[in-house]
């Protein structure tokens, strides 16, 4: 079985950093054990990633809060997941945007071919989890996929208990709830 995980986010800026917020930081142990129990070549991982112009876009221009600039402490993945996904030498897709743009040739490249069971952690449950989601199951359709609800937050618990419900509306499993 072709089975994958996909650490969406989980960056500086997200946990502790300009856009952090308190129990960002209770998920890296659980993060960290999946991706060591996923192990090597069944891990990737997405960098929201932005540049110094970041303002003068249109997310910037909605969200005027400067984060995860590409190089920058921010832009790093945090703690003890990021330790994990360089033991098990996880493939990163720097993405510009919520979602990954799976048509980019760069991050085709490193997507697997095929998935049989595709999960996926990280944050912000509301924003970017959703949105790779959705990317994911439209690039492997017959993928079973799953959020683990205990590895995945947001600064707006309305928000969260609300993606959880409608990602289970789309056909996505969520686990740990």
């Amino acid at each position: 079985m072709n089975r994958y995980l996909f650490v969406i986010d989980y960056q500086n800026d997200f946990v502790d950093g300009a856009l952090g917020f308190p129990g960002a930081e209770l998920l890296d142990e659980k993060i960290a054990a999946k991706v060591r129990a996923y192990g090597k070549d069944h891990v990737l991982f997405t960098r929201d990633t932005h540049f110094e112009n970041y303002l003068a876009t249109r997310e910037g221009k909605n969200l005027p809060v400067e984060h995860c600039i590409k190089g920058s402490h921010g832009w790093q993945v945090y703690g003890e997941t990021a330790k994990a996904l360089e033991e098990v030498g996880a493939k990163a897709i720097d993405k510009l945007v919520f979602g990954m743009d799976v048509s980019d040739p760069a991050v085709a490249a490193v997507l697997p071919e095929a998935a049989d069971e595709i999960e996926l952690v990280g944050l912000v449950s509301n924003i970017c989890v959703v949105s790779n989601a959705v990317v994911l199951q439209s690039k492997y359709p017959e993928a079973t996929m799953i959020v683990d609800a205990a590895c995945t937050d947001s600064f707006d618990k309305g928000l969260h208990e609300k993606v959880l419900d409608v990602l289970a509306g789309f056909q996505v499993k969520v686990i740990n709830r």
